[in-house]
């Protein structure tokens, strides 16, 4: 899709580009539902499942210091800049050049940890079984090349994105968990965890990168002649941008990374457990959060480029106050139904009811992360779109290294629960020290208002909660779980509306009237 024009406002633009990503978003995640469902079905909570969640270390901690998860992110602001002051032939010559020099190194960083898979995962996971640490060498060496397209194509999604072309970026993450599904479907059964591993690889050549690139070419015409060009001013300008995004770490990224490397030194099976509630508790922070900070990031951007400073502040305090508010109602829900929710998606094949009942609660404390999660996905796109990378890198990474003793401490003392407890304190505190660093910064937003807003939600979702959880009937096994979610999530949904109108206030409103009026538009 490209960016809707004509006479909305720029509000109402940014509201349908991140309602038509939400809904992506949502159905890439039912898919990664799916994905989880086969797993579970063909491995259950195993050894290789831990083997297999293991083998995307390596591979996602290249993919985070090549930026590869935000090249967007360092790349829209610049490149909207060149554009708009140097025109369209600059800004598509800087395109060519970053995307030749990071698919080159790209290339070589995959080489060389190939080559080091099997230290590399002795040493993250030394309490992995032999034959578990054999595997997951093997599964990490299949699934890191995949990193060279999630580079690449990130790059050419940020041009298409700053055109105002989203159709790519809406497929992507789709195309790649049902490349995820067919492997483990196809391959699974006689293949185990490596089937799911090629899905991975073959999932990730097509989505992320195969189609955006085919919109490049044949929707704008625009086929760049790459340079490797490390030196180059424009790339040096890049890289300085990018350089935090590399260089830093922050709970956002490193709160897996935290899990997997100290879930692999608790009992067999806590990691898949943890990934498996994460994964679930990702579904309402990629559609919120996600979505409404893709959608804001190209206009803020151009906002910030065109000097228009006091209507980037308010279109920064309007994503704010509607994503905590969703987020918030969210975090009720999936509180409030976390095992029926695990036993309808997962409970299936080896994935026993004991397992269900070991996700759920850790589901139910992950949901508590879940306003912290999309709160920090938007609230940094106001230092983002200013081109302020290191600030709130450099606030995140302390966070994320204070926060080091508290997942060892709450590990130990109560497992897998313990580690969920640390992921949630730390990421709350870094979405209000970065709310707070934005404040005395910019002057904007109004914690003030911000706090409104995340308490007339959290009212109307608890009254939601409870009422849902009131009315469900409790049985045990598959049906049973669909009969709680069905009927708890009607009355969640009878309590929630007209709470929202009665309580919420003006951007909860709009949150939910925008996508209504724009349904009633529709032929």
């Amino acid at each position: 899709m490209q960016a809707p024009a004509g006479g909305q406002s720029r509000g109402e633009r940014v509201t349908v580009v991140a309602a038509l990503l939400a809904v992506s978003v949502l159905l890439s995640r039912v898919l990664g539902l799916v994905r989880d469902r086969v797993l579970a079905h063909q491995i259950g909570a195993t050894a290789a499942t831990d083997a297999y969640g293991a083998a995307f270390l390596v591979p996602d901690i290249l993919n985070y210091f090549l930026a590869g998860g935000a090249l967007s992110i360092a790349f829209i602001p610049l490149y909207t800049r060149v554009r708009t002051q140097a025109g369209a032939p600059a800004a598509h010559a800087l395109f060519a050049r970053v995307l030749g020099t990071m698919s080159a190194l790209a290339v070589a960083a995959t080489v060389v940890l190939w080559w080091q898979a099997e230290p590399l995962v002795l040493r993250a996971f030394p309490r992995f079984a032999p034959e578990t640490q054999a595997l997951t060498v093997r599964l990490t060496r299949i699934v890191l090349p995949a990193q060279v397209f999630f580079v690449a194509g990130g790059i050419v999604r940020a041009v298409l994105m700053a055109e105002g072309r989203f159709a790519s970026q809406a497929l992507a993450p789709v195309v790649y968990n049902l490349g995820i599904i067919v492997g483990g479907a196809l391959f699974g059964a006689t293949l185990g965890a490596e089937g799911f591993a090629w899905g991975a690889l073959a999932g990730a050549a097509v989505g992320p990168f195969a189609i955006p690139v085919f919109e490049l070419w044949h929707r704008m015409g625009l086929r760049p002649r790459l340079r490797f060009a490390p030196f180059d001013r424009d790339v040096v300008r890049y890289l300085g941008l990018a350089a935090p995004l590399m260089l830093g770490v922050t709970l956002l990224t490193v709160d897996e990374w935290y899990d997997k490397v100290f879930g692999g030194l608790l009992a067999e099976g806590t990691l898949a457990s943890l990934g498996y509630a994460r994964r679930l508790m990702q579904v309402p922070v990629a559609v919120v959060g996600q979505a409404i900070a893709t959608a804001a990031l190209p206009m803020l951007a151009r906002l910030w480029s065109e000097g228009r400073r006091d209507e980037l502040d308010r279109g920064v305090l309007e994503a704010l106050r509607a994503g905590l508010g969703l987020a918030v109602l969210a975090a009720a829900a999936f509180y409030a139904f976390a095992e029926p929710i695990v036993a309808l998606i997962i409970q299936t094949g080896r994935f026993s009811a004991a397992d269900t009942v070991r996700v759920a609660t850790l589901l139910a404390i992950f949901a508590w992360a879940v306003p912290a999660w999309i709160t920090q996905q938007i609230a940094v796109r106001a230092f983002y779109a200013r081109g302020q990378m290191w600030r709130p890198m450099l606030l995140g990474t302390g966070v994320a290294l204070a926060a080091i003793p508290l997942y060892l401490v709450l590990g130990r003392r109560f497992g897998g629960e313990g580690l969920a407890a640390a992921g949630v304190i730390g990421m709350s505190l870094n979405a209000l020290l970065t709310l707070g660093l934005a404040r005395v910064l910019h002057g904007g937003p109004s914690l003030l208002r911000l706090a409104a807003t995340g308490a007339r939600a959290a009212v109307v979702g608890v009254a939601a909660a409870a009422a849902g959880v009131w009315v469900m009937p409790g049985e045990p096994g598959g049906f049973g779980a669909l009969c709680d979610l069905a009927l708890g999530g009607a009355m969640f949904a009878i309590v929630t509306i007209p709470g929202v109108w009665l309580l919420g206030d003006q951007a909860m409103r709009e949150a939910l009237r925008r996508p209504l009026r724009r349904l009633r538009r529709a032929p």
